[in-house]
């Protein structure tokens, strides 16, 4: 429904011809959620725009062998099925070698291809449960909190694209093994390294503190939430003095880094006292020009009318007889090349793909 869809689409926005291969009624995104424009479903329009669909039965020798003829021709195939449904309807490295060497298979999965977890079924949520996520996120005093989007399914779209772009650019055929689950390790980096060489079980500070750095987390204000992240001793002198808290660089307690860390619950006690006494935007307008790294919390629809996304070309436009279908874009910024949009396909739209001549690679 995302990992696989997320990394077609980022792929065909930067000029790849991708075309979709549907079953039945479709992918199931198109009828997840309630919003529409001219027809098109707003959940699958955000994770299949500029690609073209074809509708296949696998399982049917006809329809599996026009596949074939689409995968002859073809530089890569991308499949987010579990192990079992991709071998199961051919659609490995091993299975397709016979018909073009050169194909890249890319097997976006929860587990991975092998493995003892390999077939079992995964969503967003339960990697994020599985992996330590969910048990680091929120307060202390809390339950286990999920991140706030599909993180672990957008992560897996960008590394199957890193993957099966790195096979290409090597001008090598063969099997792309990407697991959600993997993914989501990888990405716990020095976290995993610190357990691993020091043994050291991380855990949940209250407010989304960092787990080393002193201040970096959330505080409030007089009228809201900023977000304050202060890596090192000199942005910590000039944070102090632009609060007007001289006594901070004075105090043993809170001179450096390391001492910052080792009284935390002081450190963050004062600072948030002091924080209380002005609103966010104040705050902001005073920390974020003398270089300190703070932010006001916004919300979703801040970010996306902010002038910031605006001067980014990140929120586009694709006109349709129903009026606009509004996206956010895709953030890869390639000197000399210009995105297009197009739309998402209607299912099965582009049906003469797969009768097509054969097209040179």
């Amino acid at each position: 429904m995302l990992a696989g869809p997320y990394c077609g689409m980022l792929l065909a926005d930067l000029g790849a011809e991708v075309i979709k291969v549907e079953t039945g009624s479709g992918d199931i995104a198109r009828s997840t959620g309630h919003h529409t424009v001219d027809g098109h479903n707003v959940y699958f329009a955000s994770l299949n725009r500029n690609k073209r669909s074809v509708l296949l039965d696998l399982t049917d020798a006809a329809s599996h062998s026009q596949f074939e003829a689409l995968a002859a021709t073809s530089d890569a195939l991308i499949t987010n099925l579990r192990p079992g449904a991709i071998r199961k309807l051919g659609l490995t490295y091993d299975q397709l070698r016979r018909i073009n060497p050169d194909l890249v298979c890319v097997a976006l999965t929860g587990f991975g291809l092998n493995g003892p977890y390999s077939d079992f079924p995964a969503y967003d949520y339960i990697i994020q449960a599985m992996t330590g996520v969910m048990m680091l996120t929120g307060d202390p005093d809390g339950p286990p909190v999920r991140a706030g989007y599909s993180v672990v399914d957008n992560s897996g779209g960008m590394m199957a694209a890193i993957g099966l772009l790195a096979q290409l650019v090597g001008r090598k055929g063969g099997q792309v093994d990407i697991a959600l689950y993997d993914t989501l390790l990888s990405q716990l980096n020095y976290l995993a390294g610190a357990y691993l060489n020091a043994g050291e079980v991380p855990r949940r500070h209250p407010n989304g503190a960092h787990p080393i750095f002193v201040p970096a987390q959330i505080f409030r204000t007089g009228n809201g939430h900023v977000a304050l992240f202060i890596t090192h001793d000199r942005f910590w002198q000039t944070f102090a003095g632009a609060v007007d808290r001289p006594d901070w660089l004075r105090d043993a307690r809170f001179a450096t880094m390391a001492a910052r860390g080792e009284h935390r619950e002081v450190v963050i006690a004062s600072i948030q006292a002091q924080l209380l006494r002005r609103g966010s935007g104040e705050w902001v307008a005073l920390l974020q020009p003398l270089g300190i790294v703070i932010a006001e919390i916004q919300g979703l629809q801040d970010a996306l009318a902010s002038a910031h996304a605006a001067a980014r070309e990140m929120v586009i436009s694709i006109e349709t007889s129903g009026g606009q279908l509004r996206l956010v874009a895709n953030p890869i910024k390639v000197g000399g090349f210009q995105e297009t949009y197009r739309a998402p396909p209607r299912l099965g739209e582009d049906a003469a793909l797969v009768d097509r001549p054969h097209r040179g690679r």
